[in-house]
């Protein structure tokens, strides 16, 4: 008897869900509005002089707590558009398969050379279409014409106080002791 009335009120559940409202979309073929701060995949960029911005100083693949980001020095060599001689990135990869979008590798970039991108990422069927490499980051810049909300530079304008977005309180020194009021070397008493 305990059987039937479970099934009974599992049925019950099912009748009651069939008549709700659909909430979800058909993704390939009908896409949802995103949120601001949607973020999505990743993209490494070029500079304003068509040169590739990764200056290969590892400051990304130091601060990513899941340590997917693999970054491989290149050789420095005298840059066309500036003439100054700058490090170049050899290898630049990163695995979705474990990235938690955390956004420190961006946040963190001194030349905004990785940015976070808000158009949805192809769904993968193999865990290898996860893994990023420089090719697929470069392809990916496309993308990044639509970037997510914030890259390093503003996120520093927003924190640092020296850039003026943030009134600090200019400290104030101390007085001087005036000459008669030099302290003793004797001990207190």
């Amino acid at each position: 008897m305990k059987y039937f009335l479970d099934a009974i009120r599992a049925m019950l559940v099912t009748l009651k869900n069939f008549f709700r409202p659909v909430e979800t979309v058909r993704f390939p073929f009908e896409k949802r509005e995103r949120g601001e701060r949607y973020r999505s995949s990743f993209a490494l960029v070029h500079d304003e002089h068509g040169e590739e911005a990764c200056i290969a100083c590892k400051l990304c693949e130091r601060i990513c707590p899941s340590e997917i980001i693999t970054v491989v020095g290149g050789e420095k060599k005298l840059s066309e558009a500036t003439g100054k001689k700058r490090q170049y990135v050899g290898d630049f990869t990163l695995d979705l398969n474990a990235c938690i979008y955390c956004e420190l590798c961006v946040q963190v970039c001194p030349v905004d050379a990785i940015v976070m991108c808000r158009v949805p990422e192809v769904p993968g069927f193999f865990r290898e279409d996860l893994v990023l490499t420089m090719d697929k980051l470069y392809a990916n810049e496309a993308a990044a014409n639509e970037p997510t909300w914030a890259n390093a530079t503003k996120l520093w304008e927003m924190q640092d106080p020296k850039r003026g977005l943030v009134e600090a309180e200019p400290d104030e020194p101390a007085p001087e002791p005036a000459a008669s009021e030099t302290p003793s070397t004797e001990p207190a008493t």
